[in-house]
């Protein structure tokens, strides 16, 4: 069974072959155009996937070996994300499927997140076992949920952020530094040198008993700091501030130490809550390597099993969409062809 993966939320283009449950193909085209402009702009994004989708669709079969005839069925994102990406691709799935006469499958890009911790590749291999139920913190530009997992496809949202999400928090800074965009991943890199108690960012953990999530405070936090001192450039434009590099390093070091001290301790507490022994990272923050390393730290301290997908399925790509396509279907579960796109999909 061959299920064909799409996903074009937000500014990557990408198509992903599952036949019985293995991947058997990947392929992503990103968009650097964004980087000029500091953030994602959704007229470009929408009409690179245009161009690309096709393309991208064909590469993706052909790697895995098939043709168009032998798909089974199709898996699409069709939320949460940029309505004109989005449309994108639930437009060509829908008539790439009633064209093969194949059922069409619509996947929140937030759960399929969940599942890309249950990826299996063809040279055998094979994602860390959970067992259910398990917490899973989906982490990304976009979001920051801490999610329960009772058993496959049922999930119970715990928590979320009331602000912004900790990749917005980490872009944002990164540009406050001047970094360019993305800034997450630069700041993980000159962190790895830096001083994490130069400055004393707040933490906010809202309300101690619960599982929601802040993380502007910390951004302002870093605003501030950095007006205070005359580093934020002329007129508070905060794309050419001057840092001398160690001091930049120990910035990020300490910025970033400050995201995930609140990132593990909600996910610790609902360890507690709910006795849990199975736990996972998702999103494409979970590629950051302080937060993979503190979570290892949390699993052994507490005699957990921590599951953390691959690098390329961290940030958004549509092997995880295909994942879940093949596990709805596995249980019976696909959409109308009059699928519509919802940029506010809710998980």
């Amino acid at each position: 069974m061959n299920i064909l993966g799409i996903e074009s939320s937000c500014d990557e283009t990408s198509a992903a072959v599952i036949a019985d449950g293995v991947l058997r193909s990947n392929i992503i085209s990103s968009q650097f155009i964004h980087r000029y402009y500091g953030g994602i702009v959704p007229e470009l994004a929408s009409r690179a996937h245009q161009k690309l989708i096709v393309p991208v669709v064909d590469q993706a079969l052909a790697v895995a070996g098939i043709s168009r005839a032998d798909i089974a069925a199709v898996a699409v994102t069709s939320g949460p994300g940029l309505i004109g990406a989005l449309l994108v691709g639930v437009n060509f799935a829908k008539a790439l499927a009633y064209g093969l006469n194949i059922p069409i499958i619509g996947v929140n890009h937030l759960e399929a997140h969940i599942y890309s911790n249950f990826i299996r590749e063809p040279d055998g291999g094979v994602p860390q076992s959970l067992g259910y139920p398990f917490l899973c913190l989906i982490v990304s530009g976009g979001h920051t949920q801490l999610v329960l997992v009772h058993e496959p496809l049922n999930h119970e949202l715990l928590g979320s952020t009331v602000d912004d999400a900790a990749g917005e928090a980490f872009d944002k800074v990164g540009k406050m530094l001047g970094l360019g965009f993305p800034g997450g991943p630069v700041i993980d890199r000159l962190a790895a040198t830096g001083d994490p108690e130069y400055v004393k960012f707040p933490r906010s953990f809202l309300d101690d008993s619960g599982f929601d999530f802040s993380f502007s405070g910390i951004k302002t936090s870093m605003l501030y700091w950095l007006r205070d001192r005359k580093l934020l450039g002329h007129s508070n434009d905060i794309t050419k501030p001057v840092i001398e590099p160690k001091m930049l390093a120990d910035l990020c070091a300490s910025f970033q130490k400050s995201v995930v001290d609140v990132l593990t301790n909600k996910m610790l507490l609902a360890v507690k809550r709910f006795g849990v022994r199975d736990i996972a990272i998702a999103g494409g923050v979970s590629a950051n390597s302080e937060l993979r390393r503190r979570m290892a730290e949390l699993a052994a301290a507490n005699g957990l099993r921590l599951s953390i997908p691959k690098f390329d399925y961290c940030t958004d790509n549509a092997a995880m969409i295909a994942q879940l396509g093949w596990m709805k279907l596995e249980h019976g579960i696909h959409s109308s062809i009059e699928l519509d796109a919802e940029a506010s999909l809710a998980l």
